[in-house]
């Protein structure tokens, strides 16, 4: 490998890094507008080149986490899948906006006795030149 094709590839993981923790604050502050709270941790991975996972860590509400004291884990996750349902546009279109790339698929889940969420977004095939395929 050339000196050049080596400062390449870290320059690659250096903007890659950056756009995760873009979208990993983005997400953070889209969820304090949307539900008043945001979660105390986050942080985005690539599963694969197409599929962006973005773990969010202590992310229930006050109210929920009473529930969750009462045994109603699943007032929680059907409470935040229609919350995904009603902001889902928002979401898909800040990933979108710090990826540079579309969004085909977005999903939520919620782990209401963890107090974790996780936000999954899948992009259009790209082939290497990143463009659409």
């Amino acid at each position: 490998m050339s000196e050049v094709e080596r400062l390449d590839g870290l320059q690659e993981d250096y903007r890659r890094r950056s756009v995760l923790m873009s979208v990993s604050n983005a997400l953070v502050a889209l969820h304090k507008e949307q539900f008043g709270r945001g979660p105390v941790r986050a942080r985005s991975t690539f599963a694969d080149d197409n599929t962006l996972l973005c773990t969010l860590e202590d992310a229930l509400l006050p109210a929920e986490h009473s529930l969750v004291e009462i045994g109603h884990h699943e007032r929680v996750q059907e409470g935040r899948l229609f919350l995904q349902i009603a902001t889902r546009h928002k979401f898909v279109a800040v990933v979108e906006e710090l990826t540079g790339r579309k969004v085909v698929a977005f999903s939520s889940a919620t782990d209401a006795e963890a107090a974790v969420v996780w936000e999954v977004f899948r992009f259009e095939a790209s082939d290497e030149r990143g463009t659409a395929t």
